[in-house]
């Protein structure tokens, strides 16, 4: 079963060489174990989706200007999170459960390692 995906989860990224958290602004006003909860468009580079290290995306343009050799990896994601929950709503749109997947423009995707909090809030 999905989970409720809150403020601090973990994030991965197929490209980038270390973990990040995704940043829920409380906007919503909506909580699972006393922390925001995101929505899928929660997306937003450097404001919900922080670095992740190093990037070896081939099709970033920073790495290409570098020679393949891995840069900084800022993600530049402009789509929400897919599929999100099919059946909670935060102010009219989608919950974000830990089975979303958020693409990056530099063929990156990106997923919940971790959805934060206990783990105890399902969101199919």
């Amino acid at each position: 079963m999905a989970q409720l995906v809150l403020n601090g989860a973990l994030l991965k990224c197929s490209f980038g060489a270390a973990p990040s958290s995704l940043t829920v602004l409380p906007k919503n006003m909506v909580s699972g174990d006393g922390v925001p909860a995101a929505t899928i468009m929660d997306n937003i580079p450097n404001t919900n989706i922080m670095p992740f290290g190093a990037c070896s995306a081939p099709s970033n343009p920073q790495v290409i200007a570098a020679q393949g050799a891995p840069q900084p990896c800022v993600p530049m994601t402009t789509a929400p999170w897919a599929p999100g929950s099919a059946t909670v709503l935060i102010k009219n749109n989608p919950a974000l459960n830990s089975s979303s997947k958020l693409i990056c423009n530099w063929a990156g995707v990106i997923e919940v390692n971790n959805p934060g909090g206990s783990g105890d809030v399902n969101c199919a």
